[in-house]
C-alpha cells in the first residue's frame, strides 16, 4: 500500500515523508517545487528523500486535474492521502491572492475528487490552519468555535478547504481528518517564517521588524506535528462519520519577544529591532486548545520553545555553512 504524500518538498511534508518511509510505508510524493521561497531549500528536502527506499516522486501542481488523474490511475494501490501541498503566508495573500485560490482552493478540490475516486481509500488527512480562527477572542482556540471571521484571504481559502471537505464526507463517505497547525518550526523550516527570517537578520546585522502590540504564538516543535500528523493518519474516522477537524498545537502560548530572546542568545547576537503597526491580516495571539486529538491519538507536545530553538540554530549554522555564507 502506498501513502500519497502532497508537498513533499515542503517543510511540514519533508518531516512527514522521513517519519513513513521510517517506519516502512511506501511514499508517493508530490511537489510543484513552486519559487514562493528559496527552491534550493526545497531541491535539498527532497534529494535527501530521493535516496531513501520506498519513495517515489512526482512533480506536478495539484490543481492540475489531469496530472491528478494520471497519478491516480498509475498508482492504484493508495490507500491513504496526507495533503500538505498549499500557497502558504498570510502576509503574501496580499500580494498575489490568485495563487491562494488557485492552490488553496482548486487544489485541495482536486485533491477531493482524486480522493473520492480512488477504490479502497482508507484515509485523507489534509492541513487547514490555526488561522480560520481569524479574529476569535476566546484563548485558548477550541475547535467548536466560530471561525467566520477571517483576517486574511488566506485564512478564507484554509476555511473554504474545510467546508468543501464536509460537504464531500457528507456526499461520498470520504473518510477525513482536517488539521489546524498552530505556527511549526524547527530545521529544514521555512524561511517567510518569523523564527527563520529573524535568525537570518540577526545573523546579517539587519534589522527586524516587530510588530506592535502583545504578540503571542503557539509555536510547535516539527517533531511533535508529525507525531500527532501521523497518530491522525493511523486512526480514521469511522464508516459513515463526519470528516474530524482538529487542533495541533503546543498549547502554549509564548511571546514574540520570548523567540528573539532565545535567538540571541543561541547566535550570540543582539537583534536590530524596529518596531511597526501590527498588519491587519495578522493576529495578536494563537493559542491552540488539544484536548480532542490528545484523547484520539494520546498527542502530547514534548518540545519546549527553550528546546526547540537551539535544535533549530544547530541546523540554521549547518545550511549557511553549506551555502558558503559567512557570520557579518
Amino acid at each position: 500500500m502506498t501513502v500519497l504524500l502532497t508537498g513533499a518538498a515542503g517543510f511540514i511534508g519533508y518531516h512527514v515523508a522521513e517519519a513513513l518511509l521510517a517506519r516502512g510505508e511506501d511514499v508517493l510524493g508530490l511537489d510543484d517545487l513552486n519559487p514562493y521561497y528559496d527552491v534550493r531549500l526545497k531541491e535539498a528536502r527532497l534529494a535527501r528523500l530521493q535516496a531513501r527506499p520506498g519513495f517515489t516522486f512526482r512533480r506536478l501542481d495539484i490543481a492540475d486535474r489531469g496530472a491528478m488523474e494520471a497519478v491516480a490511475a498509475e498508482f492504484p494501490a493508495i490507500r491513504r492521502i496526507i495533503h500538505l501541498a498549499a500557497q502558504a503566508g498570510v502576509r503574501h495573500s496580499l500580494v498575489d491572492p490568485y495563487a491562494y485560490v488557485s492552490t488553496n482552493v482548486m487544489g485541495h478540490l482536486v485533491v477531493l475528487e482524486t480522493a473520492r475516486r480512488l477504490a479502497g481509500l482508507e484515509h485523507l488527512v489534509y492541513a487547514s490552519s490555526s488561522s480560520v480562527y481569524g479574529a476569535n477572542r476566546t484563548l485558548p482556540f477550541a475547535e467548536s468555535d466560530r471561525v467566520d471571521h477571517p483576517t486574511s484571504l488566506y485564512a478564507a481559502t484554509k476555511r473554504a478547504d474545510e467546508l468543501m471537505s464536509a460537504a464531500y464526507g457528507h456526499l461520498f463517505g470520504l473518510p477525513q481528518t482536517g488539521l489546524r497547525f498552530f505556527t511549526v518550526y524547527g530545521p529544514w523550516g521555512r524561511p517567510d517564517m518569523a523564527y527563520f527570517f529573524f535568525a537570518e537578520a540577526i545573523m546579517a546585522g539587519t534589522p527586524i521588524t516587530v510588530f506592535e502590540g502583545r504578540l503571542k504564538r503557539d509555536f510547535t516543535y516539527i517533531d511533535d506535528i508529525v507525531a500527532g500528523v501521523l497518530g491522525c493518519l493511523d486512526r480514521p474516522p469511522a464508516s459513515g462519520a463526519a470528516p474530524r477537524l482538529l487542533n495541533i498545537g503546543n498549547h502554549r502560548s509564548e511571546p514574540v519577544a520570548r523567540l528573539i530572546a532565545l535567538l540571541e542568545e543561541g547566535l550570540g547576537r543582539r537583534a536590530v529591532v524596529r518596531a511597526a503597526p501590527r498588519p491587519r491580516a495578522d493576529v495578536e495571539e494563537t493559542f491552540a486548545a488539544i484536548t480532542a486529538i490528545g484523547e484520539l491519538t494520546g498527542f502530547t507536545p514534548r518540545t519546549t520553545l527553550e528546546q526547540g530553538i537551539p535544535r533549530f540554530l544547530d541546523w540554521f549554522r549547518a545550511w549557511r555553512e553549506g551555502r558558503g555564507e559567512k557570520s557579518a
